[in-house]
């Protein structure tokens, strides 16, 4: 696949100098000693290929806009290098919007800075407009809008022209929900035309349908990149032992790679799905009531223990999921040695396919507090419709359905004595 975007060994420093002479000395290539220097991004090396789909994720601060900027040329790399084959349309929120102008001379402004002549933009600018319904406020000035207004202007004049790279940086994020599908919808259409996407969130449910491959970021280096489901669970797994350096991945006979993280104070020894008659099963019908169980033994002295699950699908996108901690159950005061067993029962309201169940142990509401255990992919079992009507979907909402059927006849027969009672 030939490449649209490669990135090289790159690095990105902020220097503080002495006095303004060092820095134009560095300028000029003369060795000097800075007073600081901060590296944001260092060693980050990666390829998109052309028409792939990239997402970059990781928390405040690890790295992830600073490379979009070095790869849209907002800024240089202090190391390495960033090679861009094809027109790049960058959209993040507020780039190159003046407040005091109003959101038409700001989509002139931007589009002209994109490198589209004035007659391209004037024959766009309905069509622009249209995009981002905002009404009246297209001619008043940016500094009145909110700031979900201000991502419609800017998404809807970066994207008037299909690009060959899109690059989109958090900008999504403040949109109202309305337009935030209308936007992933047009993102969507160029992905089937072709077009290269690099785009960083927080939202894994954007990144598992948007993306092809996911990289993770980490404190200004590169931690992984691979599948975005993978990715995913092991940010996850980072964010849950930030205080412990205990994060694991195995790959399973079928290739997939689940992650494992926590302290081992409580372990869960046994986990497994059962049928109506307590056998374990893989295999489960639409409908069917089935116990998930859980066996925990505890290793160190806990004041509290909650115990988690989350059902998700093959995608890895969250189904269903709960805790202990929200059905008001905590475990208090457990000691080395104790066993607690959970039982929880249920439905299987879900649409065939193939499902996956994470689990964790931890002190509270999440797995942010103490983590004594998170797994991914601690077990998998596949849904089949065995004997409901046909129907589509992840979610199995049986409906009753009434079907009246009314003749013209009686329609007309009905108006006449609604009309003759009123006279």
């Amino acid at each position: 696949m030939p490449a649209a975007v490669i990135v090289e060994n790159v690095g990105k420093a902020y220097v503080k100098y002495r006095s303004e002479l060092q820095r134009f000395a560095r300028w000029f290539g003369i060795s000097v000693t800075p007073l600081t220097e901060q590296w944001a991004v260092r060693h980050v090396s990666f390829l998109v290929g052309r028409g792939e789909s990239v997402g970059i994720i990781g928390q405040n601060g690890a790295g992830k806009s600073t490379i979009l900027k070095m790869v849209t040329g907002t800024t240089r790399p202090t190391e390495g290098t960033i090679t861009v084959e094809g027109r790049v349309s960058a959209l993040e929120l507020g780039l190159g919007m003046n407040p005091e102008l109003t959101g038409r001379e700001n989509v002139v402004h931007s589009a002209g800075l994109m490198g589209m002549s004035q007659n391209t933009i004037h024959e766009l600018l309905p069509a622009i407009e249209n995009f981002a319904e905002i009404g009246k406020y297209f001619d008043q000035p940016m500094r009145t809008y909110s700031s979900g207004m201000g991502m419609r202007v800017a998404f809807s004049v970066a994207t008037a022209i299909r690009p060959e790279i899109l690059i989109v940086d958090e900008a999504l994020a403040v949109g109202d929900t309305y337009f935030v599908h209308k936007c992933f919808q047009r993102i969507r259409e160029f992905r089937e035309a072709g077009t290269t996407l690099l785009i960083v969130s927080h939202d894994p449910t954007a990144i598992q349908k948007l993306c092809d491959r996911a990289i993770l970021m980490e404190a200004g280096r590169m931690v992984l990149d691979g599948d975005p489901q993978e990715v995913f669970d092991y940010y996850n797994a980072l964010i849950a032992d930030k205080e412990n350096t205990t994060v694991r991945t195995t790959r399973s006979a079928e290739g997939r790679v689940a992650t494992e993280s926590g302290s081992g104070e409580a372990v869960i020894e046994q986990l497994e799905l059962r049928d109506a008659k307590g056998q374990p099963v893989e295999y489960v019908g639409v409908g069917q009531t089935v116990t998930l169980r859980a066996l925990v033994r505890v290793k160190s002295h806990l004041n509290r223990l909650v115990y988690g699950y989350m059902i998700r699908d093959r995608l890895g996108q969250p189904v269903f999921g709960t805790n202990t901690h929200h059905t008001d159950q905590p475990c208090v005061d457990l000691n080395p040695g104790d066993q607690v067993e959970f039982i929880a029962e249920f439905p299987m309201n879900l649409g065939p396919g193939s499902y996956s169940v994470s689990v964790a142990l931890t002190s509270g509401e999440t797995h942010v507090e103490k983590n004594y255990q998170w797994r991914d992919l601690a077990l998998v079992f596949t849904v089949a419709n065995l004997d409901q009507p046909q129907f589509v979907g992840t979610a199995w909402v049986p409906p009753a359905i009434k079907v009246s059927t009314i003749t013209r006849g009686a329609l007309a027969h009905s108006f006449q004595m609604r009309s003759e009672g009123k006279s």
